[in-house]
C-alpha cells in the first residue's frame, strides 16, 4: 500500500490500510488515520494528524509551515478530522503561536484544487471549497458553507453555517448563517433556501429564516434592537437560534 519510491519520516504514525503514492513526502510528527489514500507528489508535513478516510491528491501541500513573517518556527500543528477530499495543489498550513497554536478541520469537506486554507483557521463539517478559494488567518468557517470559485475571506471573519458564497465573493465582514453572499465587498443577496431544502429544512422553518432575514436587513431596525427580536422568535422557533449565537460572537460587524 506504500510506495517504496514515497519518502517517510522515522516517527509518522501510519495506520492499517493507507495507501502511499510514488514520490510522496510524508514528514516528521505526522499521524495518518486507517483508510486514507494519499497520491503521488503529495507532502504533508508536521505537527500534523489526519483522521480516517481522508483522501489527498497529487501536488497537495498539508500541514507545512504558516505563510506569516512572524513565524519562526514554533511549534504548531494542523488536526484534520475524517473523510476529508483534498484535490491538486491544495494548500493547508498549521497554526501560529500568535494565533490558536493550531488550524482545524472538521470532517467531510471537499477542497477543490488550488483552495486554500491558512493559518489558524476553523472549517467545520461538510464544507466545500471550490477551485482557487482562499481563506486568510484566523478564518472560521460553520458547517455546510460553500465557496463558489475564486471567493475569498479576508482574516479574522467569521461565516456561519448553511451559507453560500457565490464566485469571486470577496468577504471582508462576518456572515450570519443561512445567507447568500456575492459581490466585491460582498454583500447579502438573501437566503440559502436551495441548500436548506437540500439538507432536511422544511417549507415552515425556511420561511422563519426568511423572515428572520428580512428582520435583520429589511425592517430597518438597529442591529441590536433586531437582535432582540430575533431573540424571542427562537424561543418558538429554534432554527433561528444559530443566528442569534452568531450575532453573539461576531467580533468584525456582519455584512451589510
Amino acid at each position: 500500500m506504500i510506495d517504496p519510491r514515497a519518502s517517510i519520516a522515522p516517527d509518522a504514525i501510519i495506520s492499517e490500510g493507507v495507501a502511499v503514492g510514488a514520490y510522496t513526502i510524508i514528514g516528521a510528527g505526522v499521524r495518518i488515520g486507517a483508510g486514507s489514500w494519499i497520491g503521488p507528489h503529495a507532502v504533508i508535513n508536521g505537527p500534523t494528524t489526519l483522521g480516517c478516510e481522508n483522501k489527498i491528491f497529487q501536488f497537495a501541500s498539508i500541514g507545512d509551515a504558516p505563510q506569516d513573517k512572524k513565524y519562526n518556527g514554533e511549534p504548531t500543528r494542523l488536526e484534520v478530522g475524517d473523510r476529508n477530499v483534498f484535490r491538486e495543489f491544495c494548500s493547508v498550513n498549521r497554526g501560529t503561536a500568535g494565533g490558536r497554536g493550531v488550524t482545524k478541520i472538521g470532517d467531510e469537506n471537499l477542497f477543490m484544487a488550488y483552495s486554500h486554507v491558512a493559518h489558524d483557521c476553523i472549517v467545520g463539517s461538510n464544507c466545500v471549497m471550490s477551485n482557487c478559494t482562499a481563506l486568510a488567518g484566523h478564518v472560521e468557517l460553520g458547517d455546510w458553507v460553500i465557496l463558489s470559485g475564486y471567493a475569498g475571506i479576508h482574516q479574522f471573519c467569521k461565516v456561519g453555517s448553511h451559507s453560500f458564497l457565490a464566485n469571486n465573493a470577496a468577504v471582508t465582514r462576518d456572515v450570519p448563517p443561512y445567507l447568500l453572499v456575492a459581490g466585491t465587498p460582498a454583500e447579502p443577496k438573501g437566503v440559502n433556501s436551495e441548500g436548506l431544502k437540500r439538507r432536511g429544512f422544511g417549507p415552515q422553518q425556511i420561511t422563519n429564516i426568511r423572515n428572520a432575514y428580512r428582520l435583520l436587513y429589511r425592517s430597518g431596525l438597529k442591529l441590536a434592537a433586531a437582535t432582540e427580536q430575533l431573540q424571542a422568535l427562537a424561543a418558538d422557533q429554534p432554527e433561528l437560534l444559530p443566528f442569534v449565537q452568531f450575532l453573539a460572537v461576531s467580533e468584525r460587524s456582519i455584512v451589510r
